[in-house]
C-alpha cells in the first residue's frame, strides 16, 4: 500500500481527517470524536497492521491542546503521524490508545502530568514527575510564580 492508498483507506474509516504528505511521513489531522476507531482500524486491520507507536507527544498549540502519536508498521515498513486537538484548556480530553499500544500507558501519562490533557479509559492515569501543586508547566500559559521555571 502506498501513501495513496493509505490515505483513500485512512478517509474511509475517518472521513473528517485531514491528510497531507509530509516531509518525512503521511500527516493526519483528525478530531477527538475519530482518533480512537482510526488507530485501532490502523493498528488491526490486516492492510496496515501499525503495530508499533513509538511517539506519543502532548502538545500546546496557544488555542488548543492535543497529542502527536507517531506510528509504525513493522511488517509493511509504512509510519504515519497522527494528530488530534481540543479546543477545551479547562477540561482537555481524549481518548486513551492503552488498550491498542500499551507502551501508550507512560506517554499518555507524561501528557497528563505536563499538559493536563486527561485520557479517557486510562487504566492508570495519574501524574508521573510533578506533584498536585505544580499545574501543569508546559503549557504555554503556565505562570510560575515563584521562578522554578525560567524562559
Amino acid at each position: 500500500m502506498d501513501k495513496i492508498q493509505l490515505g483513500e483507506f485512512i478517509k474511509s474509516i475517518a472521513g473528517d481527517a485531514e491528510i497531507r504528505d509530509g516531509k518525512q511521513y503521511l500527516e493526519i489531522m483528525v478530531p477527538p470524536s475519530s482518533l480512537y476507531k482510526l488507530a485501532r482500524q490502523l493498528k488491526e486491520n490486516a492492510d496496515t497492521q501499525f503495530d508499533f507507536l513509538f511517539c506519543l507527544t502532548g502538545v500546546d498549540w496557544g488555542p488548543d491542546l492535543g497529542v502527536i502519536y507517531h506510528m509504525r508498521s513493522t511488517i509493511y515498513n509504512h509510519t504515519v503521524v497522527l494528530k488530534t486537538r481540543t479546543s477545551d484548556r479547562e477540561n482537555p480530553i481524549l481518548d486513551s490508545v492503552t488498550d491498542i499500544w500499551q507502551t501508550a500507558e507512560f506517554h499518555e501519562r507524561e501528557a497528563y502530568d505536563l499538559l493536563g490533557i486527561k485520557f479517557k479509559n486510562h487504566p492508570d492515569l495519574r501524574r508521573l514527575f510533578l506533584d498536585k501543586s505544580w499545574g501543569f508547566p508546559l503549557r504555554k500559559d503556565y505562570v510560575d510564580d515563584i521562578n522554578i521555571v525560567t524562559k
